[in-house]
């Protein structure tokens, strides 16, 4: 074997120990927390917003939480973007590489969630929350929370599922390649 090859198998091959040696991060509640916190924060702001908007012109629930529910899915996808972005092109990854990772890592995460979130959970709480409460605020915030159990069970096990697959870390292996 000659000089540069024996290097080069040597380098990937400490590449795919530093990659299976790093730490773990931790998945415990304080990595949840930190994790979709700031989505949350966006989300919500951008729903209470948004479904407030739409009092100007009706204070029929359904309109509310429509205008709501887009208001929260703009707000938490473009913080999550950022997020999963940024941990992207930690592991090298850039350019239109970079996007269409982060839109598969978001789609991978989320996708099923999503799904059922927006077209049947979180519709339904919302609207009844509003229809419930009558104060549009404090009917959104509940619809939310109550919504937000169901996709947060799905979305975490999606997320731990894609991490443990190695989907996540798929880049620093094949840069490393």
């Amino acid at each position: 074997m000659n000089t540069t090859a024996h290097v080069a198998i040597e380098a990937q091959d400490e590449a795919s120990v530093a990659i299976e040696d790093a730490p773990r991060r931790p998945r415990g509640f304080v990595f949840w927390v930190v994790r979709y916190l700031p989505a949350e924060i966006a989300g919500t702001a951008a729903m209470i917003v948004a479904g407030l908007t739409v009092t100007f012109w009706t204070d029929h629930p359904a309109p509310i939480a429509i205008a709501a529910l887009v208001g929260e899915i703009i707000g938490f996808y473009a913080v999550l973007a950022i997020s999963v972005g940024l941990e992207q092109s930690r592991l090298g990854v850039s350019g239109r590489r970079l996007i269409s990772r982060t839109f598969l890592l978001l789609v991978a995460e989320f996708g099923a969630a999503e799904i059922l979130d927006t077209l049947l959970i979180r519709p339904a709480a919302l609207v009844v929350g509003v229809w419930l409460l009558r104060d549009p605020v404090w009917g959104l915030l509940a619809g939310k929370i109550v919504a937000d159990v169901v996709f947060y069970a799905i979305a975490a096990g999606a997320f731990t599922i894609t991490d443990k697959s190695g989907l996540r870390r798929r880049a620093a292996r094949e840069s490393a390649a």
